[in-house]
């Protein structure tokens, strides 16, 4: 893709010179660089690392001799950057999550080619102005994609790394993770002109002293929400002995510790039950017996088939002191190959190479938000496991009428990798976005609570520990930007993509039919 005043010139024969000599070895330079950003996320949490991460690949890309090696640089790349995110799969999908990579990392080819136009060769200011637009924009496209449920999710955007950091948070608020994605890209593209283009230095400088005013202006002008009170609740983590006999008693035993606490809202994990409450008459009655000891209502995760219906759900039941309210939430969105196979007739394979789900678990359709009774009728919605990772569906609860958002997940089959650490560190983003607290609570950890700003709240319970955890929970009044607005970014770069790529197709075009009419 061109854009307004973009010349073709190759890049300069002493740019030509400096590029490594070797195919191959461009080529496992874009796989080592695709994976860098990785360690922006946790376990390693090294959240400064996102700004500079891409500066390394963005340097490869606008080298590349052709258009063509720069798309085979960004899909390599792709690559680079979904093992690395996505590797404590491994165990669970073997060789088919490195077949997976290079499905989803062809979504970074056609932005290769964008980079080495915009960065290629030595450009004017005018094309310096438009990378700083539509390199981040691009990549934005390639995370919009691919947050699409049936290709993986959105599950490592590279604003996520960012979980932990007060101002991206705020930006979070105002245009959700989508905007932190767009200024991290950015930051990344003003280095990179930095340092390899002597034209682009002072429109470079001049957007990275513009993107630090920006964050400094949002982090202190910014709306924030209003507090509005407190809801004790508490999550009950039973670890990660024993089967479902064992872990149901465990569970059991936590809660009975909590009577007495002045608690109001008890959150079991996902699973947490493999019989539904309410099709099973003698386990109703036991978790009754334990809202009516605790003064709490529970919200169990349940694992199982429902009478008269066909499939398996997975679903958060709410349970009252005269057993299941009736106030339950099906999973809508399933974790490709771990619960439901896409396109099984011809992705089915994948379960004799991996751990993939032998069938599929059958689907929710719509959200629900709950009051809870016996927290004088807070109102929660609830999410379980991977719909964390979506910020459309913890925002549409927002706007419902959710004041908390709770999320019920079971990471047990990785519990000595990134993965919980990463899957608990959503949690404080989608807080931040909605405004709205959130509860992770976790069978065997990491769970944790984050308030509307996203800030964590009380202990985090790790990998090694079995306990009852009991929270003051801030809540908050008032809607978020981002829960009114939307996606705005997401639009925005989109039309700065086809504002700069019109012309570009215009005059393709007229050349083709200036090339008809001469015949």
């Amino acid at each position: 893709m061109a854009t307004p005043g973009a010349t073709t010139t190759a890049p300069t024969d002493a740019a030509a010179a400096r590029r490594p000599r070797s195919r191959w070895l461009r080529a496992v330079a874009a796989l080592l660089c695709g994976a860098l950003p990785a360690l922006a996320f946790p376990a390693p949490s090294l959240w400064w690392t996102a700004y500079v991460s891409l500066v390394p690949w963005l340097l490869l890309l606008r080298t590349a001799p052709t258009n063509r090696r720069a798309a085979l640089e960004g899909w390599l790349g792709g690559i680079g950057f979904m093992v690395a995110v996505h590797h404590w799969l491994l165990p669970s999908l073997h060789v088919f999550l490195v077949v997976l990579a290079a499905l989803l990392g062809a979504l970074w080819a056609p932005w290769g080619p964008l980079v080495r136009t915009l960065l290629g060769g030595s450009p004017r200011p005018r094309r310096c102005l438009a990378a700083l637009a539509l390199v981040p924009s691009g990549w934005l496209m390639v995370e919009v994609v691919r947050s699409w449920e049936q290709l993986g999710g959105p599950w490592g955007l590279l604003g996520a790394g960012q979980w932990q950091v007060p101002p991206a948070l705020r930006l979070a608020s105002l245009g959700g993770i989508w905007l932190v994605s767009l200024l991290i890209v950015w930051v990344n593209t003003a280095l990179a002109q930095l340092i390899s283009l002597r034209r682009a230095r002072p429109v470079a400088v001049a957007a990275l002293l513009v993107c630090a005013l920006t964050v400094t202006a949002v982090r202190y002008a910014a709306p924030v929400p209003r507090p509005g009170g407190t809801a004790r609740i508490a999550i009950v983590q039973p670890g990660a002995d024993g089967g479902p006999g064992a872990r149901l008693a465990r569970s059991e035993a936590l809660t009975r510790q909590l009577a007495g606490r002045g608690v109001r809202l008890v959150v079991w994990g996902e699973s947490s039950l493999t019989r539904d409450p309410a099709d099973d008459p003698g386990l109703a009655g036991r978790l009754a017996a334990l809202s009516r000891s605790t003064g709490a209502d529970l919200l169990v995760g349940v694992d199982a088939p429902r009478a008269g219906r066909p499939g398996v759900y997975k679903t958060a039941v709410l349970v009252g002191p005269g057993g299941p309210t009736g106030d339950r939430y099906a999973k809508m969105r399933l974790v490709p190959f771990g619960e439901a196979i896409p396109a099984r007739p011809l992705l089915g394979w994948a379960t004799h190479v991996g751990k993939a789900a032998a069938t599929d678990r059958m689907r929710g359709t719509h959200q629900v938000v709950m009051p809870v009774p016996a927290a004088h009728g807070l109102r929660i919605g609830p999410l379980v496991c991977f719909e964390t990772a979506f910020p459309d569906m913890s925002r549409s609860l927002a706007a419902d009428g959710a004041r908390m958002l709770v999320a019920q997940s079971s990471t047990s089959s990785f519990q000595d990798s990134w993965a919980p650490a990463q899957h608990a560190s959503l949690g404080a983003l989608r807080a931040a976005e909605t405004w709205r607290p959130m509860v992770h609570a976790t069978l065997t950890g990491v769970s944790a609570v984050y308030g509307p700003r996203g800030e964590p709240v009380g202990e985090r319970l790790s990998t090694d520990r079995s306990a009852a955890a009991v929270y003051d929970v801030p809540l908050a009044y008032g809607t978020s930007p981002y829960t009114r607005l939307g996606d705005w970014p997401v639009y925005a770069a989109v039309a700065a993509l086809l504002v700069a790529g019109a012309p570009v197709a215009a005059r393709r075009v007229r050349l083709r039919w200036s090339a008809r009419a001469r015949r």
